[in-house]
């Protein structure tokens, strides 16, 4: 061993000599790997309160024009554990809702989708196996918003033909929420209205919906959508139209809830609200989610399929735990 150190040491001395031995002409530079670090898109595509923080660790090799964000800070005195996805859909970043044809677990969508994929959340409504909400993709129909649905009316099961909410996104990546109706056999033309047909229960129901009622309807201008129930918002305001639209979600109590919305500058927000949660999200009521998603810029907003149902995936990971006791609830529609 001694040996070795004199050896040893008899060589470092000679390249400690080497090194200080040279000339300021023959400097060495000595070059060490650079590592690359991820490049993660700094400037906000939306101003968002204080109590949302961005979600660095889910955005790792996410191209500008997407973001995610989370918050954990207590709302309306409730427990929160949300996560929002906002992009830009004026980007190469695509809005894409899609019908399965059997039931499947958001996360599970995910992973088979080919090609980028960023993020995922639950859909529209359904029932069994069959969806009860519009899905458009492209300009291709798989589904329409339901268009008639049984309620007593004087002692009697009566139909009645609600105009329900959808969001959409133009060609050119303009997004909108409105109240909307396959008029016609089938899926039909999607029919847009500034007002809901005016259904509430215990009272006759409304005419059909068709390209004159309720007034003011025109063709959608949309390629891409998902349908929910109910609409949040519209221009700007708080406008939850549950009577009208003949939906009861839980509305008054504290559930998992999924939403997608849009700001003034043409930003989309994908939400989900944790619920159901002894050690997390406690879940809100469809004001407190319409409050939340006006806090945080939306101009229009639209509750999506929540509860057991409340799902969202981003970059391979699952975000909010799930209502449901078993886990992550398998659905018919998700956006993607």
């Amino acid at each position: 061993m001694s040996r070795f150190f004199k050896q040893t040491s008899a060589m470092l001395l000679l390249i400690a000599m080497a090194i200080y031995g040279c000339s300021d002409d023959d400097k060495t530079v000595i070059e060490y790997p650079v590592f690359p670090v991820p490049v993660i898109d700094s400037t906000p595509l939306v101003a968002l309160p204080a109590y949302w923080h961005k979600a660095d660790t889910f955005m790792r090799g996410f191209p500008n024009g997407i973001q995610v964000y989370r918050t954990t800070t207590s709302f309306m005195n409730k427990r929160m554990n949300a996560y929002c996805v906002v992009f830009n859909p004026k980007t190469r970043v695509e809005f894409k809702p899609k019908l399965t044809t059997v039931l499947k677990k958001p996360s599970a969508v995910y992973a088979e989708e080919p090609g980028n994929r960023f993020a995922c959340i639950n859909g529209g409504f359904f029932s069994s196996a069959s969806s009860l909400s519009l899905v458009q993709y492209n300009g291709t129909i798989s589904s329409a918003n339901v268009k008639s649905l049984n309620r007593t009316y004087n002692g009697k099961s009566t139909a009645y033909y609600p105009t329900r909410g959808a969001f959409g996104i133009s060609a050119d990546g303009v997004p909108s929420v409105s109240w909307v109706y396959n008029v016609g056999t089938g899926n039909g033309t999607v029919y847009s209205y500034p007002s809901p047909s005016p259904n509430l229960l215990n009272t006759a129901p409304q005419a059909v919906p068709s390209a004159a009622f309720p007034a003011g309807g025109s063709p959608w201008a949309v390629i891409s959508a998902i349908g929910g129930s109910p609409v949040l918002i519209k221009d700007g305001e708080i406008n939850i139209t549950s009577a009208e639209e003949l939906i009861e979600v839980d509305n008054t109590s504290s559930r998992a809830r999924s939403a997608i919305g849009y700001t003034a500058n043409g930003m989309v927000v994908l939400l989900a609200v944790e619920g159901n949660n002894p050690n997390g999200g406690a879940g809100l009521s469809l004001a407190e989610l319409a409050q939340l998603m006006k806090e945080m810029g939306c101009v229009g907003a639209l509750n999506l399929d929540g509860g057991g149902s409340t799902s969202m995936t981003v970059n391979g990971k699952l975000t909010v735990q799930p209502s449901d006791a078993a886990g992550e609830r398998a659905v018919i529609s998700t956006i993607i």
